[in-house]
């Protein structure tokens, strides 16, 4: 933190600016896994009209960005806009059940601050953007690059500010594993929670894409993230010239979603499957954000069916 004010003072001031609300975690309600869409993979669409295609296609959930520069952005989204998406999602009868940001951890106090008053305007959102069950949707970053041995008490310091922030309106942060990043496979991640007493309101993303290729069995990741898994994100990878690049979730075949879905079943997750579409995919030319829903859809509800696993609503 900056010098002459504490965390507890930040968070205290920060909860008086905007109200604060505390809310029940979605993890105390649990139900059946749902399936998903990020609007990650819809960049170019207003969120309200994303929301429409993803319930018009057939899924249970939706992940919004909220990065700065995207529609959904928290300065983009006034109180009379969160209302309406609050009753579009309502209406459409889809579970908002995360916020994508991407905020890295820093060790500078001054970056560090900004962090922290950036994300102090998505938990209020996520608050806000919560269904009358009460039930608000996790946070959900990565935490940038560099070599984990360097990096992780870094981590462990920053993040724990983070997670007492989001404790603060009943939201849970979640820490996403990324290949090629600082923090980068589950063990890492359980680490960092561990570190930081077990908290409820610090769990972690499970995305294998970023495990495969790398020694990192599908069921023994599984197995380690589990207890401290409140999100999964799904997309394919394929290897090629020594290079990993992303694909559509069961467009390449190289990820067992079957057996993925079945395990996480039986370790009684029952959290949102979130088909994801990567930057690589999205960024091309002639993409269609309608159509790759359509595809994710198709792919990923055939792998609930085969895996016999009835989704949430």
């Amino acid at each position: 933190m900056t010098a002459g004010l504490t965390r507890r003072e930040f968070i205290g001031a920060s909860l008086a600016m905007v109200g604060g609300v505390r809310l029940a975690s979605a993890a105390d309600n649990p139900e059946r896994m749902t399936l998903g869409f990020s609007t990650y993979g819809m960049k170019t669409l207003p969120t309200e009209r994303a929301i429409d295609v993803i319930a018009e296609t057939g899924y249970d959930a939706v992940e919004i960005t909220v990065w700065p520069g995207w529609d959904a952005a928290p300065e983009r989204m006034s109180a009379v806009r969160r209302e309406s998406i609050r009753s579009r999602l309502a209406e459409r009868n889809l579970k908002l059940t995360s916020l994508m940001e991407h905020v890295y951890p820093s060790a500078d106090d001054t970056e560090h601050k900004k962090s922290l008053d950036r994300l102090l305007h998505v938990y209020q959102m996520a608050a806000e953007l919560a269904p009358d069950d009460g039930r608000p949707p996790v946070v959900q970053t990565v935490l940038g690059g560099g070599k984990w041995d360097e990096k992780k008490s870094m981590f462990r310091d920053r993040v724990g500010d983070w997670v007492e922030l989001g404790d603060s309106f009943g939201i849970v942060t979640c820490v996403k594993p990324h290949r090629g990043g600082g923090m980068s496979q589950p063990s890492e991640a359980v680490w960092l929670i561990e570190q930081l007493g077990k908290s409820k309101w610090l769990r972690m993303v499970y995305d294998y894409s970023h495990y495969t290729f790398r020694d990192i069995p599908l069921l023994d990741s599984i197995r380690q993230a589990l207890p401290y898994t409140a999100h999964v994100a799904v997309k394919d990878a394929v290897q090629e010239n020594g290079r990993v690049r992303f694909d559509l979730p069961g467009a390449a075949g190289t990820i067992d979603f079957q057996t993925l879905l079945r395990t996480l079943d039986q370790g009684g997750y029952t959290g949102d499957i979130s088909c994801e579409v990567s930057g690589q995919v999205w960024s091309k030319t002639g993409y269609d954000p309608v159509k790759a829903a359509q595809v994710c859809y198709r792919n990923m509800s055939a792998a609930f069916k085969a895996a016999e696993i009835k989704r949430g609503s």
